[in-house]
């Protein structure tokens, strides 16, 4: 009796010192682990939990330099780590209570992806909806200079300090189920760079983009409803500050690049409020990160035949993004009329906007010459006679639609009736005309939910949808 109470005393002593010692060890929240990849040539920011008033030490192996940093009375420590030019693989090791080996980290280019399905679309398609090329990506992607990182799905009311996930290794298992357009861009990236790419891959499909601001960057539209905390509210994938919270926040002042984003199919019907959303969420994640106007490019939403879900004309959504693209500094839009399909909202051309992206960044990021980064944009219309004349700008070596005959025109008089129009290739535009129309008012090409674009730079970059007018859609 009196040796199993001393048995047990002892247990029970040994169990709660190794408790304490548990809570009072270092911790690191997800984004820092094994296979990482830190930015490049800058001062990183590194965090974590420990015991209040500890002090972590930090030492990093690719300059062998020590940091140190005080935790406060919550826990929490913080510290900035330098970082050299691109290289590894490296070691970071971390003490305070037990010791953290960070292995196999390189150090290179880091961007965050962003966005709904088309974003999270996984390499390997969806069920019955194939990404074009996917099984020859897959197979071919063993490559040590690219990571990567998957943010499970998750939603709040309040900013969480961590999330789940964990940084994988570039090998066919794991870029099956990552994102195609993100890994498509990455690629790229590293063919072009030849330096490590780390993509952080936070989308989930079907979102709006209310829930991807903070509730400080969501509170000047007063159009948008914040979850009311006080009576217990619950997030789900639509709460707006709710992907945020879960999603983002974690890693705001990790250092990183820049942004690539593909969404807005959710919020097609709210066009004009969206046209102040994307330049609000812009304008909030570089006013948290803190980092100036890093690098935000985005892909413009491809035509898809909404009749199905209500009906709509994403046209002026995509109207929306395209004003973005020269609204905010330091922004980019990659066109892709040309991708879209009829009956799927995610085209399984996925390279083309990977690519897409790939060469804005490319260009004007790392300041790579020698080809387009964007495809030719409306510049003005004049009249002459019955004829519309168009010319465009970022169409310094023309237009082209590859032999194939201009079908995605339309022209309209005062009475604001569009008519199918001819439309004709010149050395300064297009030429714009239709036998139903004496005096042209307003032009418009591919202004529908769904169409094939058929006008390209000869660089083989799409343009956009777009309209000479300002009339009022007609619900």
């Amino acid at each position: 009796m009196k040796r199993s109470l001393v048995w047990s005393l002892t247990t029970l002593f040994l169990l709660s010192i190794f408790s304490l010692r548990s809570e009072a060890d270092v911790t690191l929240p997800s984004i820092f682990g094994d296979n990482m990849v830190f930015q490049q040539q800058t001062d990183a920011a590194l965090w974590g939990k420990a015991r209040p008033g500890a002090t972590v030490r930090i030492t990093t192996s690719w300059n062998k330099k020590s940091y140190s940093a005080a935790a406060d009375k919550n826990g929490s420590w913080k510290t900035k780590v330098i970082t050299p030019g691109a290289g590894g693989p490296y070691t970071v090791t971390i003490t305070e209570g037990k010791t953290i080996n960070l292995r196999n980290v390189m150090i290179g280019e880091v961007w965050i992806c962003s966005g709904q399905s088309n974003m999270e679309m996984p390499m390997k398609g969806y069920r019955n909806q194939p990404v074009i090329g996917s099984n020859d990506y897959i197979v071919s992607s063993d490559n040590n200079n690219i990571r990567l990182f998957t943010v499970t799905r998750a939603a709040s009311v309040t900013p969480l300090d961590d999330f789940a996930g964990s940084w994988k290794t570039c090998e066919p298992a794991n870029v099956s189920e990552f994102s195609a357009t993100a890994y498509l861009f990455g690629l790229q990236l590293y063919k072009s760079l030849n330096v490590p790419i780390g993509l952080i891959n936070t989308s989930w499909g079907g979102t709006r983009i209310e829930p991807w601001i903070s509730e400080s960057g969501l509170k000047k539209f007063e159009w948008v409803k914040l979850p009311d905390k006080s009576q217990g509210a619950k997030a789900n994938m639509m709460t707006p500050t709710g992907l945020f919270n879960a999603m983002i926040n974690p890693i705001v002042g990790f250092a990183f690049r820049g942004c690539i984003w593909y969404q807005g199919e959710s919020n097609r019907n709210e066009y004009e409020q969206y046209q102040k959303l994307m330049p609000g969420l812009v304008e909030d994640w570089r006013s948290l990160w803190g980092i100036g106007e890093f690098p935000f490019y985005y892909v413009q939403i491809a035509p898809y035949d909404y009749s199905s879900q209500g009906g709509s004309n994403s046209a002026y959504l995509r109207e929306a993004q395209l004003k973005a693209s020269t609204a905010i500094p330091n922004i980019g839009m990659a066109c892709i009329m040309d991708t879209g399909e009829k009956d799927c909202i995610h085209p399984s051309n996925k390279k083309a906007a990977g690519d897409r992206l790939a060469l804005l960044a490319l260009a004007r990021t790392y300041g790579k010459k020698g080809f387009a980064c964007e495809g030719p944009v409306f510049k003005e219309m004049t009249i002459d006679g019955n004829m519309a004349r168009l010319t465009f700008d970022n169409a310094s070596n023309g237009l082209t639609s590859f032999g194939k005959d201009l079908s995605c025109f339309e022209i309209a008089g005062a009475n604001r009736r569009f008519f199918p129009a001819h439309a004709i290739l010149t050395n300064s535009g297009v030429t714009v005309f239709s036998p139903s129309v004496a005096t042209p008012v307003a032009v418009r090409y591919a202004f529908k939910d769904f169409i094939v674009g058929d006008l390209f730079s000869t660089e083989g970059l799409p343009v956009s949808s777009f309209r000479t007018d300002t009339w009022e859609e007609i619900r």
